[in-house]
């Protein structure tokens, strides 16, 4: 176990919102120090290098994870940069906080995962939304087995004009590595995952659907931000199968005619008793409702939750992780799992059959 009043220093890799978040999460943490960033666009760069007051700064990441006096680094890069800048810091034996999805794919993810071990190092993702008040309250009320056993679930997240970035780097399949199954899709499919305690996901039938971002439609700026095309899906929809016989659904858009504004949430249906969390806007208040039967009757019980700290929670529990010495268990493999899934999804869409997961 490392000694706890021992300084953490860090460096974060990519300075877009979630890159800024990780930082501004470290620095509200005791004995952890920020000490290096790195950023290939040299105005983004100076300009957090001097808001925080950091002046060990990069346009080359390579540089960043070569420090020897660095003991964390956080990944917050576009897709296709999460396996390259992991694997490099692993190999230097830094331990790594990584932005979700954690790759593009089942086998980037493989790759790190090995990386992690080799290096004897943790390797964590950020899933900021299982933090979140609601699904904290809930998780815990399904681990006393009040919902009895799951059977059936719904993971959702549901935009209707939200491409992040039309032409840019979310929106090209070699950068991205898919569209919103694997940027919005990827969160609510760990939450269902986590609240159902890593059930083992067997198979998947999926259908993927790209009709308006390639007309243009949906974006969240109506602007382009860069000069690629459209090259990904607006609308993904999958029906998975459990080891245990429990089945999900999973649907994610970025662009869709429909009443949703920006919304996500699950729904766990138990033998016992159910439950919804319905978030809008990324709202947090009256966000869960629980289904069961007081004295034979339908009642609905709507707890009283609290925001959450996202990023910050992740944080914490990432440095904890690292103080504590035992880092078997936090190889990156919870992240993989997701990975290997979307890649089933997307096999599945593109081959219009079941596919079996690691297929």
């Amino acid at each position: 176990m490392q000694n706890q009043t021992e300084k953490l220093r860090v460096g974060v890799v990519g300075l877009g919102w979630a890159g800024e978040t990780h930082l501004k999460s470290y620095l509200n943490l005791p004995n952890v120090e920020v000490v290096a960033l790195a950023e290939p666009q040299e105005v983004r760069l100076t300009n957090v290098g001097k808001t925080y007051g950091i002046e060990a700064l990069y346009t080359d990441y390579r540089e960043l994870v070569e420090r020897p006096d660095l003991d964390i680094v956080s990944v917050a890069t576009p897709n296709h940069l999460h396996m390259p800048v992991t694997v490099a810091a692993l190999q230097n034996h830094k331990h790594v906080l990584c932005e979700k999805p954690l790759a593009r794919s089942g086998a980037e993810s493989g790759q790190m995962v090995e990386a992690a071990r080799a290096a004897g190092r943790v390797l964590e993702v950020a899933f900021n939304h299982r933090q979140r008040g609601d699904v904290q309250v809930l998780k815990n009320y399904v681990d006393t087995g009040a919902l009895g056993r799951v059977y059936h679930g719904k993971a959702t997240w549901m935009r209707r004009s939200g491409i992040p970035g039309m032409g840019g780097w979310f929106t090209s399949r070699e950068m991205a590595g898919g569209g919103p199954m694997i940027d919005l899709g990827v969160h609510v499919l760990d939450m269902i995952l986590y609240l159902m305690k890593e059930p083992q996901v067997v198979s998947v039938s999926a259908a993927t659907y790209s009709e308006l971002g390639p007309r243009g439609r949906g974006s969240r700026n109506q602007t382009l931000v860069g000069t690629g095309g459209y090259e990904v899906e607006d609308l993904a929809t999958a029906f998975l199968r459990l080891a245990d016989g429990a089945t999900l659904l999973v649907e994610a858009s970025w662009a869709v005619y429909g009443k949703a504004a920006d919304d996500f949430g699950v729904t766990l249906y138990g033998t016992d008793g159910g439950a919804d969390i319905t978030v809008k806007n990324y709202g947090w208040e009256d966000t869960l409702t629980i289904y069961n039967d007081t004295a034979g009757v339908p009642s609905e019980i709507r707890p009283r939750v609290w925001r959450g700290e996202g990023h910050q929670a992740v944080v914490r529990n990432f440095v904890n992780t690292v103080r504590s010495g035992d880092w078997s268990a936090h190889d990156g493999s919870e992240g993989m799992r997701r990975t290997e899934i979307i890649d089933a999804c997307y096999k599945s869409a593109l081959e219009g059959r079941e596919v079996r997961v690691g297929e």
